[in-house]
């Protein structure tokens, strides 16, 4: 019997995959657990409209990354920051700094953790931070730290 997975099951499949069990295997186990639902053409048909749903989901995503990676490549975000005499400040830029400064000065809010930064930035200058928007699209962003 045919039957669509509503969640993994070891030794048979993944989520919303269509697979083929034994008639006392669906109907003594996977039904009664609610593991899976009888792949008939209209349960199938709602699998095709989910995973279309979700696909398109994914590329209106893609679509939202790329205009922001556009919109932020190579420009310049200033951050002034209270610092010493020496160039050091007296406290660090952090990515959530960064996130609060391109989203005054660019109207696009981006997660913190989307924000590569290897250490926090303790002295004044202009740093070179790449911004993770998607799983394959970063955007390299200019920071500028002044002292106060």
């Amino acid at each position: 019997m045919k039957v669509i997975l509503l969640s993994d099951v070891r030794g048979l499949g993944k989520k919303d995959q269509i697979v083929e069990a034994s008639d006392g295997y669906v109907r003594n186990f996977l039904l009664p657990k609610k593991l899976a639902i009888v792949a008939d053409a209209r349960s199938q048909n709602d699998l095709m409209g989910k995973k279309a749903a979700a696909q398109h989901k994914i590329d209106e995503e893609r679509k939202a990354a790329r205009a922001t990676a556009e919109k932020l490549a190579n420009a310049t975000v200033t951050i002034t920051s209270a610092g010493g005499a020496d160039g050091r400040l007296y406290g660090a830029v952090t990515a959530k700094d960064i996130a609060d400064a391109i989203s005054a000065a660019f109207g696009v809010s981006l997660d913190k953790r989307k924000i590569v930064l290897d250490a926090p930035i303790k002295n004044k200058g202009t740093y070179t931070v790449k911004i993770k928007l998607y799983e394959d699209i970063s955007a390299q962003l200019n920071v500028s730290v002044t002292g106060a």
